[in-house]
C-alpha cells in the first residue's frame, strides 16, 4: 500500500491491514516494551501521556488511554487472547469512540543480528471498517508511535 519513514503498510486482504517497523534492539526488549505498562506509557500513544491498565495473560485485559495535543482523550481497549513470550501476541483492539468495532490484531516479533522486526496484522470484520481505520490517519499514528518506541528503547540500551 504505502510506506511512511521506517513503517511498511500493506492490505493483504480485503479485511487486513498489515504494519511492519524494525528496531535496533533485542527481540525481549522489544517484546517488553509492547507488554509492561512502564514502557507503554512512553510510546504507545504517539508518545503523548497515556494511562495504562494491563493484565498481561491469556484472558487478560488492556487498557490505554491517550491525552493528546488536541485537548481529547482518545481510549482503546482490548483482551489477550494468545501469547507466546517473546514471539506472538494475538489480542482484540476497540477504539471506544467507535464501540462495538473489535478487530484482532496478531502481533510477530522476529529477531536478525540484534534487530527485532514487529509485523502487526490486523483483521476487521468489514472491507469498510479496515478502510475506515485506513482513512483516518492512523498509519501517521502508527508511524509516530513506533518512532516514540525507538526513542524509548534507544535510552534503554
Amino acid at each position: 500500500m504505502s510506506n511512511l519513514p521506517d513503517l511498511t503498510i500493506d492490505l493483504p486482504t480485503d479485511r487486513e491491514i498489515t504494519l511492519t517497523r524494525s528496531f535496533d534492539a533485542p527481540r525481549d526488549l522489544v517484546y517488553a516494551a509492547h507488554t509492561q505498562a512502564e514502557h507503554l506509557k512512553h510510546w504507545w500513544g504517539r508518545g503523548n501521556p497515556l494511562d495504562v491498565e494491563i493484565d498481561f495473560r491469556e484472558g487478560g485485559h488492556y487498557r490505554y488511554v491517550e491525552h493528546a495535543d488536541d485537548g481529547n482523550d482518545y481510549a482503546f481497549r482490548g483482551e489477550f487472547r494468545e501469547i507466546v513470550v517473546p514471539e506472538r501476541i494475538v489480542q482484540t483492539f476497540e477504539f471506544e469512540g467507535m464501540p462495538g468495532r473489535v478487530a484482532v490484531e496478531t502481533l510477530l516479533f522476529t529477531e536478525r543480528d540484534g534487530r527485532t522486526t514487529v509485523t502487526g496484522t490486523t483483521r476487521f470484520e468489514t472491507t469498510e471498517e479496515r478502510d475506515g481505520l485506513v482513512d483516518s490517519g492512523m498509519a501517521q499514528g502508527a508511524a509516530e508511535s513506533y518512532a516514540a518506541l525507538d526513542r524509548h528503547l534507544a535510552t534503554l540500551r
